[in-house]
């Protein structure tokens, strides 16, 4: 069956609202919502994104934690696209250089839940991840 699913919101610290504003805007291509002097609304395929600038943070690497033979950055947030629009977003990723944590590949090759992913970090050190899958209701959290 399909899901209907509301947007989340994230609220996450960034050390520099313009660097921020390259990477999500520039980089991603998410829509940038409304803004203020401390703070930016991102459109994160649909979900609000809010990049808050923090003064004097530190990057949020709490640690890693092995996944199918790579050592995944926890805490880490992300997307789960269609297969083809993560192909889409890997294109792009790769043709900007972009040095991955991960690199895009497919984890679960031929088990259930099998699906692309690529993980990086945003100038401020958060991580994230995004997935592809090729039928996301059958996959997601198939077992």
């Amino acid at each position: 069956m399909a899901r209907t699913l509301t947007p989340f919101h994230l609220a996450i610290p960034v050390h520099d609202l313009d660097a921020a504003r390259a990477f999500y805007a520039g980089l991603l291509g998410c829509p940038e919502g409304r803004s203020a002097d401390r703070w930016i609304d991102y459109d994160l395929y649909g979900h609000q994104l809010v990049c808050h600038r923090v003064d004097g943070m530190v990057a949020p690497r709490a640690g890693g934690n092995a996944v199918d033979g790579h050592d995944v950055p926890v805490p880490h947030f992300g997307v789960v696209l269609k297969l083809a629009d993560w192909h889409m977003l890997a294109r792009r990723l790769e043709a900007a250089g972009v040095a991955f944590v991960i690199a895009p590949h497919v984890r679960y090759a031929g088990q259930p839940g099998e699906q692309a992913t690529l993980f990086l970090h945003d100038p401020s050190g958060n991580a994230l991840e995004f997935k592809g899958f090729a039928d996301i209701d059958a996959q997601l959290f198939a077992t």
